[in-house]
Formats: structure tokens, sequence, C-alpha cells
């Protein structure tokens, strides 16, 4: 069997060592490609756009994002057509991050797939894992809510400001609270 890079554990949500050398440049190139992002004037949106296609796996159309914007790599990010992300948004991209089309992200929403050990040796040792997110489409993610490592929102669902997911959303619900829970039924 074949050597496993710590780039294709951590992608395959195998414990990995995000100290790898390969990882660590990896997250380098995100940051400069974010600083570029965030220092661009607001009437830059061309640059901003070429930016967004280096730096994400895929981008559909009319992506916007308000900077400051921040990620750790970048290429596990696929946004669908007319994405918005208000200010501060926060994507932990060791793992696919799955966003569908029409979706609509607050102030300071963050999206996690990184997660460590529970056991103590191990995440002493520097471990971590990660774990995909999928939103699906028309899904609106009030400011300041967190979604952790592994969760799928379905498609049209409302996310309440400041909540904490930490499972799967249905289609067509309002969910709030921390930990986050189907208030009511939208469809």
């Amino acid at each position: 069997m074949a050597h496993e890079t710590e780039k294709h554990k951590m992608i395959t949500g195998q414990v990995y060592r995000p100290g790898d050398d390969l990882l660590r440049e990896e997250r380098r190139q995100a940051k400069r490609l974010l600083k570029m992002f965030n220092d661009a004037l607001p009437d830059e949106l061309e640059k901003r756009a070429v930016i967004l296609n280096e730096l994400f796996g895929a981008i559909g159309s009319n992506p916007e994002i308000e900077p400051p914007f921040y990620c750790d790599y970048g290429y596990n990010v696929s946004v669908g057509n007319n994405f918005y992300a208000n200010h501060n948004c926060i994507i932990l991209d060791g793992a696919p991050v799955i966003i569908g089309d029409n979706v609509f992200l607050g102030p300071n929403v963050q999206i996690y797939t990184a997660t460590h050990p529970l056991a103590v040796e191990e995440r002493n040792q520097g471990l971590e894992m990660a774990i995909p997110v999928t939103i699906g489409d028309s899904v609106w993610i009030c400011g300041g809510a967190i979604i952790n490592p592994g969760v799928t929102v379905g498609r049209g669902t409302t996310i309440g400001a400041g909540s904490v997911v930490t499972r799967d959303l249905p289609p067509s619900v309002l969910a709030a609270g921390n930990p986050c829970k189907v208030i009511r039924n939208l469809g």
C-alpha cells in the first residue's frame, strides 16, 4: 500500500498532522490570497473575483463575499451561484465544504470541518481530523451562527442568529439555539 500523505488523510477524514510541511505551505498560500482579497478596495470587484477563482475549489456565478473573509486552504470550498457571505466569515476547510446556490451567510458565520481527537494523548500529539460540511440550496444562516464538522443543512432552511449547529438539519425548517434545534417547519 502506498504511503498516504497527510493531505490525503486530511481530505479523506482520517487523523492527520496539520504541521506537515505541505499543509503549512498550502495554508500560507491561502493566507497570501486572503490578504490580497481582504485588502482590495471596495470597487476592485474584478480583482476580488480573480482571487476567489484562484482560492476556491469551485465557484458559481455572482459570488459576493464581504471582507474580511478567512479560510484555511480554500481549495476545499465549493460555492454555488449567487453566494453571499457578510463580513467576518470563517471557513475552516480541512475537508470539503460544499455550499449550494442562493446561500446567504450573515456576519460572523463560522463553518468548521476541523476537529480534534477527544483522547488527550492523541490531541497532545497535535493530531487533527476534518469532516465535510454540506449546505443545501437556498439556505440562510444568520449572523454569528457556527456550523460544526460533519453537519449537513437541508435545502431552504434558515438558521437563527447565534446558533450552534451540531447535527444535521432537514430541508425547509427554521432552526435556532445552542445546540441548534428545529423550531418549525417552513414547507
